[in-house]
């Protein structure tokens, strides 16, 4: 028997978000930061990395380098045996070296709260601005990082690849006071349930209004 066509996504999407919200009611990152910059810091960290390792590691870096102004004056070199089993942690230590400075120069040591202003910094993209936005500033903002941009493709919100792309028409489906737990919530589901390469469909709350399996996205991500 041929699978139910499914409605429209804008038309799914409520059922969606309140299905999350009742699994996954506490939102928030998984991050531990005890300021604005020390979350930046931590969320350069989690690129190609969990926020487990993140969380075991940047005590001792923040107790060493607490502020902006204390990350400056180290060096790339100091920096590094501190970030060193985050992955990557060559570039990480230069970046945060980079955007400490940085803050510090062009700022006043303030971390800026616009996505315009935070993507101008080393190691400063639209997925770390958009969760230092959202739970440094409570400014609102989609996070699209592997588990958003999966589980939008699997749940037919779009068929886009492009992490950029994808928050631009998350944006549309979403409405903005929900942006930043509904990546959460995203985000928890896809550790918790819709992981990458083992999904556990037969127990996913989202099971009836997923149509994963005509959902592949085309080579060039076009559509």
């Amino acid at each position: 028997m041929p699978k139910p066509k499914l409605p429209p996504a804008k038309q799914r999407v409520p059922l969606v978000m309140a299905r999350l919200a009742e699994a996954y009611p506490d939102t928030g990152t998984g991050l531990h930061f005890g300021s604005q910059f020390q979350l930046l810091v931590a969320t350069i960290l989690s690129a190609q990395c969990t926020d487990a390792q993140v969380n075991k590691i940047t005590p001792a870096l923040f107790a060493k380098y607490p502020t902006p102004e204390a990350m400056a004056a180290a060096t790339v070199t100091q920096i590094t045996p501190f970030v060193k089993s985050t992955g990557f942690f060559r570039n990480k230590a230069k970046n945060i070296h980079g955007a400490a400075t940085a803050i510090v120069k062009e700022h006043s040591g303030q971390v800026p709260g616009t996505l315009e202003q935070l993507v101008l910094l080393p190691g400063v993209g639209r997925k770390t601005a958009n969760v230092v936005l959202g739970d440094g500033f409570g400014v609102t903002g989609i996070t699209v990082d592997t588990h958003v941009g999966r589980l939008s493709r699997r749940l037919g919100l779009t068929r886009k690849i492009d992490p950029v792309k994808v928050e631009m028409v998350l944006n549309k489906l979403i409405p903005q006071a929900e942006w930043t737990r509904f990546s959460h919530r995203l985000i928890l589901h896809g550790r918790a349930v819709c992981n990458a390469r083992k999904p556990r469909c037969e127990t996913c709350s989202l099971r009836d209004v997923c149509p994963r399996i005509g959902v592949k996205p085309p080579a060039n991500g076009a559509t």
